[in-house]
């Protein structure tokens, strides 16, 4: 790939988030080019391409995939189509970045990966929130040991308001498609593996959510195998706005990451303080996303391993799983990661 003057990309599912993908490697990523998009809507896909200035459209994969000057995909489709575009990729040759979940379940995803290791592509998976730059800076510090041993970490995950309900007909499962970013970031930051967990939640402010299997709020506890233990929070509906923070503590000092402000001013007036609030995770995490897809292009034309393999994308997803059990059947769940 180290010889390619670009990298041709089909983007595959072009909704908010895979509109975003198509837009920063536009913009922001000048040894890449898109070169097709895909949604089984044709008509978002014709709008896209039209805005864009794309030549490629398609309402199928697999058309795509047959283009010779696509190198790569980027996958934003609905999770249930994650790990079959996964295969289908990798079996034509496709280095691929996919949005997480790798998969709804662990069967899928060892499939997915052992055709992402037959095929020999590189597979990067969304977990954007390591790229963002105070994220990536807790990482720097704890790694030189700045708050000594990792003991405790603290997530909290809460979305402005709920997805229409077309969103839940298509099984976007709250540990699944919500918490899943804060276990990725438990792993990454306490470095270390997520052994048990044990989770509470409910359909508490939309009942209607239980007819889907779902539900709003979720509170998951944690226990790592080197000893250290953890808390996630995960509410769809707060209301005031997007609002994402993290805590590490440790033996020797305690991290804190994350605010609401987008400017991060306060205004103080006699009628009382003001200050703006990030509306979704488009905004928060921005810079995160241009960063994402810079790293996969590089890591692509220099043939190395990503900084979010699809191991990573195996293990989060199984502590999501776990806590989907744990919820269910009332109880602690045990998690065996894999290591390959």
């Amino acid at each position: 790939m180290t010889g390619l003057s670009q990298i041709g990309v089909a983007v595959i599912g072009v909704g908010s988030m895979g509109r975003r993908h198509a837009e920063n490697l536009l913009r922001a990523v000048p040894d890449a080019r898109v070169v097709a998009v895909v949604d089984a809507n044709a008509e978002l896909a014709k709008k896209v391409v039209s805005d864009l200035g794309v030549d490629g459209c398609y309402s199928e994969v697999p058309a795509a995939l047959e283009r010779k000057d696509v190198d790569a995909v980027v996958i934003a489709s609905p999770s249930r189509l994650h790990a079959p575009t996964i295969r289908a990729a990798a079996m034509a040759g496709k280095h691929i970045l996919c949005e997480k979940p790798i998969a709804t379940t662990l069967e899928e995803a060892d499939a997915a990966l052992a055709a992402v290791e037959s095929a020999g592509v590189c597979l990067q998976v969304g977990h954007m929130r390591r790229y963002d730059p105070a994220y990536a800076d807790a990482k720097r510090r704890i790694e030189n040991g700045e708050i000594g041993r990792p003991v405790i970490f603290k997530s909290i995950g809460r979305d402005r308001e709920l997805p229409p309900m077309s969103y839940f007909q298509a099984g976007g499962m709250l540990f699944l498609e919500s918490s899943i970013h804060d276990f990725d970031l438990a792993r990454w930051l306490v470095s270390d593996e997520i052994t048990e967990v044990q989770a509470f939640a409910g359909a508490l402010i939309t009942p209607e959510l239980e007819k889907y299997g779902d539900v709003d709020c979720g509170v998951v506890n944690l226990r790592f195998s080197g000893g250290a233990i953890g808390n996630v929070e995960s509410y769809r509906h707060a209301g005031y706005g997007y609002d994402v923070r993290t805590e590490i503590v440790g033996s020797k000092g305690t991290l804190q990451v994350g605010y609401l402000e987008h400017t991060r001013e306060t205004v103080l007036t006699a009628g009382g303080a003001a200050h703006d609030i990030v509306a979704d995770y488009l905004t928060r995490f921005a810079d995160a996303y241009v960063l994402e897809v810079q790293d996969f292009i590089e890591t692509v034309r220099k043939g190395r391993e990503p900084r979010v393999t699809g191991r990573d994308g195996r293990n989060a997803l199984a502590v999501s799983l776990a806590a989907q059990r744990s919820y269910l059947e009332r109880r602690p769940v045990a998690i065996t990661p894999t290591n390959t």
